[in-house]
């Protein structure tokens, strides 16, 4: 029975001793870098559909500010036919008063006075023709305003639907930029990990180098007195990459006057196409206003006023702040002035930018 008992111990010991433990092996540097290749593969792809839908939303804003500018003629011409028609209709009241009121010569009058049959016809008709004068101008006036107030109607209707389509692409870029962002990470966090796969390798042939010269030494040590044993140590230390932030070189009494205007604009309606002080500015506007004020002249819309400014990585009062499609007014801490979008005024709000540009 013990025999049995000892027998079975055996058995179930080298049993286990068979049973192979799953080991996942760490993914080498190759594999690592393998996997980064094809991060990096997809980072080039978003970036390109990324300078697409900026290169649409730059094309956008232009349209906008077109159509904006469409508007505005529309309005003025619709303001005009409003004029014309107010005033042939008071020119007929005042003929048709003239005619039928007691005065020097009245409707009655006129046909009274005639001295035979031919020449009561002949005065008639000229009445009649006064009459159908007055209703064909008036006519003609109320057609040419109800097309301007027609056009303008389908002009709102088309901004209204490129501003959606606007948002629609900042939504877009929204979503890229996180995803970006995300794929970013993930190769940082790969060249960490080949990084510490470098890293752990090294430390292992260091090793195994300290045991081969320890071996060395030890078989050097039975075959020769002992003598001074040298000793090696070192380090690596990795060079500064600290660089220099960047020192503006502008005349900060410029960058003032820039932001002095800026201010100066503050509850202002927005306006696609707008340009004019006081009365109706869109985002780009309002800058390029600011930057007039100071002497200083700069192109039309957002992504021209970036791309011609010079580049800042500490921007200061006066700088222009810059995202895809849209500018504003940087006035330091954190805020810049702007003209935001349709139905809101000129106001101070908090940066929302990728990038910044210097003129002053």
């Amino acid at each position: 029975m013990k025999n049995r008992l000892t027998q079975a111990v055996i058995v179930a010991s080298v049993a286990s001793a068979l049973v192979a433990t799953p080991v996942f092996a760490e993914p080498t540097v190759d594999d690592l870098k393998k996997n980064k290749a094809a991060a990096e593969s997809e980072v080039g792809s978003l970036q390109e559909e990324l300078t697409q839908l900026v290169s649409k939303i730059s094309q956008l804003e232009s349209d906008l500010i077109e159509k904006g500018e469409e508007i505005t003629k529309a309005e003025d011409d619709l303001k005009e036919a409003q004029k014309q028609e107010e005033e042939q209709y008071d020119d007929m009241k005042l003929r048709i008063k003239f005619m039928y009121e007691e005065g020097d010569t009245s409707f009655v009058e006129t046909l009274v006075s005639a001295k035979n049959f031919s020449d009561l016809v002949n005065k008639a008709e000229y009445v009649q023709n006064v009459h159908t004068y007055d209703r064909q101008m008036l006519t003609a006036y109320v057609e040419t305003k109800q097309k301007v107030a027609d056009l303008k109607d389908t002009l709102e209707e088309e901004m209204a639907s490129m501003e959606n389509m606007q948002q629609q692409f900042e939504s877009d870029k929204d979503s890229l930029d996180a995803t970006l962002e995300s794929k970013q990470a993930e190769i940082a966090n790969l060249d960490g990990e080949i990084q510490a796969a470098v890293e752990k390798a090294a430390e292992e042939r260091r090793r195994e180098e300290e045991a081969r010269q320890q071996q060395a030494r030890q078989q050097e040590t039975a075959q020769t007195p002992a003598g001074d044993a040298g000793s090696t140590g070192g380090g690596v230390s990795k060079p500064s990459t600290s660089q220099p932030s960047y020192q503006g070189q502008g005349d900060t009494a410029v960058a003032q006057a820039i932001v002095s205007a800026a201010y100066s604009q503050l509850g202002v309606p927005y306006k696609w196409g707008g340009t004019t002080p006081g009365v109706g500015l869109d985002c780009s506007g309002l800058v390029q206003y600011a930057h007039r004020v100071a002497g200083i002249s700069i192109p039309r819309n957002s992504e021209a006023q970036y791309a011609a400014g010079k580049k800042v990585s500490n921007p200061q009062p006066g700088d222009i702040a810059w995202k895809p499609g849209h500018v504003g007014v940087y006035i330091g801490n954190g805020k810049m002035i702007e003209a935001q979008q349709t139905g809101t005024n000129i106001m101070v709000s908090n940066v929302r930018a990728v990038g910044y540009a210097r003129y002053w």
